[in-house]
């Protein structure tokens, strides 16, 4: 019985972290993963210790030659003032239409990546992670339009983000 009670209890365990996704949440259908490629800025997270401590932070998507995305976050440390850089990649949980991703640095250990929205020049991105721990506004420029801002933290506030916990990112030089 007690063996029983193991597996029941790692199956729950392997379920939850299957879950790429916040409850609530939904990923950007429709999506184009030729028009996400390339270069966007940081504009506001949520701290974690991955990215603590960096201003100034990107990422920058490419396709690798499996098919997977090539994911460089890039970030300068304004505490130590060195330059931070970390390489994974990212794949589709679904078919490649539907924005919802995994993303690894570490190995065989991936971490959700959800776009929420996304206006429909690819131009500003609502990226959430796995759970209400992590959340991205993205820009391909270092600034990002006041009604862009206003809509996006209204849907993560939606999901149920604390979104006056947002780090705001300097990007000016």
């Amino acid at each position: 019985m007690i063996g029983g009670a193991v597996v029941a209890i790692a199956a729950i365990a392997a379920l939850q972290s299957c879950r790429s996704i916040p409850k609530g949440a939904k990923a950007v259908q429709n999506f184009n993963k030729n028009k996400y490629l390339g270069k966007w800025y940081e504009i506001a997270r949520l701290d974690f210790k991955f990215e603590r401590n960096l201003d100034h932070t990107t990422a920058e998507y490419s396709i690798n030659e499996d098919g997977s995305i090539k994911v460089v976050n890039r970030g300068h440390n304004y505490k130590t003032g060195e330059m931070k850089e970390a390489v994974g990649k990212a794949k589709f949980v679904g078919a490649d239409t539907e924005a919802k991703l995994k993303v690894s640095f570490f190995g065989p250990f991936y971490a959700g990546y959800n776009v929420l929205a996304i206006d429909e020049d690819y131009q500003y991105a609502l990226v959430a992670g796995k759970n209400l721990k992590y959340l991205w506004i993205l820009s391909r420029k270092k600034t990002i339009p006041e009604n862009v801002k206003e809509n996006y933290l209204e849907i993560a506030q939606n999901v149920g983000y604390h979104t006056t916990d947002l780090i705001w990112v300097k990007q000016d030089i």
